[in-house]
């Protein structure tokens, strides 16, 4: 009984779970803000491609 006792407040001592579940929440919060923004991120990225396109169009002399 008392490995029993010992074990478990070794575990609710452990942290070494702590550094995952931050990350995890880190990730969750990132995928929400892509979701939310998606179709701004979508408009901005496509304009970037375009405008540098535009560019390499002028280097090539098209």
């Amino acid at each position: 009984m008392k490995k029993l006792s010992n074990f478990s407040k070794k575990l609710l001592k452990n942290q070494s779970g702590q550094g995952a579940t931050e990350y995890i929440l880190l990730l969750v919060v990132v995928v929400a803000l892509v979701i939310m923004f998606k179709g701004k991120i979508q408009e901005t990225v496509s304009g970037k491609i375009d405008e540098l396109q535009g560019m390499i169009g002028q280097v090539n002399g098209n």
